[in-house]
């Protein structure tokens, strides 16, 4: 029973943060009506959360050790809540950014300690059972944002977005007060801050995130605002690199990527994440802009991902305990494949009940990949490595979605550029098919009273096409991906078996996070 106390209050936080990453985007319009701000400007308000979330995360096994795991958790749960309800009571946009900045300080440890002491509270045996709960959490939170959000902000107003955080917080708290205990190896430590490491943490990751989300929009590297940042970006990660390997106590232990298991895992991970949000983005774009879909009946043609990918983590949490995980991941790798290539024949008269089973094909692959490769990436790492382990992971994670969405959307807009470029090759009097559409279309629209527009409606029937064909392509690159990495789970170790691993002599029966 406290097994599953100390579960519900580690996620409980954990779900609510994660679900802050996204219930802010359909509530933007809201907040920019408010502030009085343009759609630039209020799009600070989700970057500026982005960016301190990600420079905490890989921090966080660190602070952990400078302030005692414990101590921390319920810092960062506190800090979370209160700047939550601070960006409720925001008066300008400024303040909401700063608060914002605060709840993202709060809020980026609070996924890689939970997923820490998820690993300690479980037996190996149950570990898939943990990381079935903890993907359950983080992939369904963000689905639930967009609905909840926006019914929040329609109904109400867009500050009880922040204000819910508030029982959700004082819960949490209590919990954790109640249930956490710091393992031994996990005692406060007096360490010597590496301003030198933080600072190129901060700066490395910060610029990174403005790249990918200001680059589609400044034209990426035509564009010296988006060239310069991603110099720095670029040298400041490489020297965060050299200095993190080259001294004894770093702030970010990097070594762990010696251990295979890891490295291969976190490399399918990055592009799963890469894959997956690029196709919960594409998906609803595609349904809107191409099929004429309302808001509603796009997010009722998602709701069976939804559905799907909660039973498969299910059953795949089951299923590590009695199965190989290796074959799991590498059956999700190819579902998600099977799932990229229906979106591939995908068309602008496809039907509801096709693009509903192709994203309940999608839901079912997260679930076989997100499990498994949870297990298997930490085979070999000691538990006393764990917390360090975890906040890579998860940044990277992270990274792989930001990095999908910004490559793919840009791979959209270009190929459709590309693809017009062909097409409109045939729109000459010279190719027969020009002329029989014209044929068609010109007394239809006469009928109508568009007389003369015949060409602009066959040219604006051109644009959907090469966009179609753009999204086409997409969807091939994404399943080309997903297979071609495949062979990387030759490399990764079957955790079933090894959990007397380095800095893991407690016994598989102890859970160190227990009073």
């Amino acid at each position: 029973m406290i097994k599953w106390l100390i579960t519900l209050s580690v996620m409980l936080p954990a779900f609510i943060e994660v679900m802050d990453t996204s219930v802010v985007n359909v509530t933007l319009d809201h907040i920019r009506g408010t502030m009085s701000a343009g759609i630039d400007e209020s799009a600070w308000a989700i970057t500026s959360y982005i960016i301190s979330n990600a420079i905490i995360m890989p921090m966080s096994d660190w602070l952990s050790r400078l302030f005692g795991r414990k101590r921390y958790l319920i810092f960062s749960v506190a800090l979370f809540t209160t700047s939550s309800v601070l960006c409720g009571l925001s008066w300008s946009l400024n303040s909401l950014i700063i608060f914002r900045v605060l709840q993202g300080v709060g809020g980026g440890a609070l996924i890689p300690l939970s997923q820490a002491i998820l690993f300690e509270t479980f037996s190996e045996e149950e570990r898939g059972k943990a990381m079935a709960i903890f993907g359950v959490g983080i992939t369904l939170a963000p689905a639930l944002g967009l609905p909840i959000g926006g019914w929040i902000a329609d109904n109400w107003t867009w500050r009880w977005i922040f204000y819910i955080n508030l029982p959700i917080g004082i819960i949490s708290i209590l919990l954790i007060l109640a249930y956490i205990k710091d393992p031994h190896y996990m005692k406060i430590a007096k360490q010597k801050i590496d301003m030198l490491g933080i600072s190129l943490l901060v700066i490395g990751l910060a610029t990174l995130q403005i790249v990918l989300d200001k680059g589609q929009r400044e034209d990426w590297f035509s564009s010296d605002f988006i060239l310069i940042l991603s110099i720095i970006c670029v040298v400041s990660l490489v020297l965060l690199v050299i200095r993190e390997l080259s001294i004894n106590n770093p702030i970010i232990d990097l070594r762990v990527f010696k251990n295979v298991s890891f490295s291969s895992g976190t490399i399918v991970t990055f592009i799963t994440f890469f894959s997956m949000m690029s196709l919960f983005v594409l998906t609803p774009v595609y349904v809107q802009n191409l099929l004429g879909y309302t808001a509603t009946l796009a997010g009722m043609v998602m709701m069976p991902q939804g559905l799907c990918m909660m039973l498969s983590l299910g059953a795949a949490g089951m299923l590590c305990s009695k199965i190989n995980p290796k074959a799991i991941l590498v059956m999700g790798m190819f579902v998600f494949a099977y799932s990229a290539s229906l979106m591939a024949g995908f068309n602008m008269a496809t039907d509801f009940q096709t693009v509903a089973l192709a994203m309940c094909s999608l839901g079912i692959s997260v679930g076989l990949i997100f499990v498994p490769v949870s297990i298997l990436c930490y085979t070999g790492i000691g538990k006393e490595k764990i917390g360090n382990a975890t906040g890579l992971w998860n940044l990277l994670r992270n990274i792989g979605g930001s990095i999908g969405i910004a490559v793919v959307m840009t791979f959209i807009s270009r190929g459709a550029q590309i693809h017009q470029q062909y097409l409109v090759d045939h729109m000459t009097l010279l190719d027969k098919g020009y002329r029989l559409m014209l044929e068609r279309v010109t007394p239809l629209l006469d009928l109508k009273g568009y007389t003369g527009n015949a060409e602009g409606t066959i040219y604006a029937e051109l644009i959907r096409q090469a966009t179609m064909l753009s999204f086409i392509d997409a969807y091939y690159l994404l399943m080309t991906m997903m297979l071609a990495i495949i062979p990387l789970v030759i490399f990764m170790k079957n955790g079933q078996g090894q959990g007397q691993g380095q800095g893991q002599g407690q016994g598989q029966g102890q859970r160190p996070s227990v009073h």
